[in-house]
């Protein structure tokens, strides 16, 4: 092929890429904050589904003291903030704050779907955000704050209940898993 043909070739594919991604809009094109976000909230997503499976059916109902959570009731807790904290992007959450805790889940099938489908929630919030969005305000916890703080914080809190269920496999018996930072 003579290097005049290639070029040729090479501006012809530039042209129709161009033109192909023209017709996207930006609702489907994540900023580098959201999708920043998204990652993060999957790993944590993997991470938690890691707790949630080495934990036996009994580990759920474990509680280290009487008047602590158990095992079961901190997961369910993590991903009632979960759905609290991400409701702040708009899309009602299925649960009325303190149903999920206070509810009927007792079993590991139950709590893991439930908690697992708290992250499939803020992640799927968290797609249809832009920068705009994460930068309005929201009132929690009668406190002003950007709707990016707010995810932050429910990071931040996800992250503390894991890390607190960490003991109560301990005490179970059970290995709980290697840190997934990355």
């Amino acid at each position: 092929m003579k290097k005049t043909s290639q070029w040729g070739l090479i501006a012809a594919l530039a042209a129709i890429m161009s033109i192909s991604f023209s017709f996207r809009t930006t609702d489907d094109m994540p900023s580098a904050k959201t999708d920043a976000m998204i990652k993060e909230w999957e790993r944590a997503k993997t991470y938690t589904k890691a707790y949630l499976d080495v934990a036996t059916e009994a580990a759920y109902g474990a509680k280290p003291t009487p008047e602590m959570r158990s095992f079961g009731g901190q997961m369910l807790h993590l991903a009632e903030v979960n759905y609290a904290f991400g409701a702040t992007l708009g899309k009602a959450s299925p649960y009325k704050f303190g149903d999920l805790e206070k509810g009927s889940l007792k079993t590991k099938a139950e709590i893991s779907k439930a908690v697992l489908d708290s992250y499939d929630f803020m992640i799927a919030a968290i797609k249809g955000a832009d920068d705009a969005k994460l930068a309005s305000t929201v009132k929690m916890f009668n406190m002003d704050m950007t709707i990016e703080t707010a995810l932050n914080k429910a990071f931040e809190h996800q992250t503390h209940h894991r890390g607190q269920t960490t003991v109560y496999l301990r005490l179970s018996g059970l290995t709980p898993p290697q840190e997934m930072l990355f």
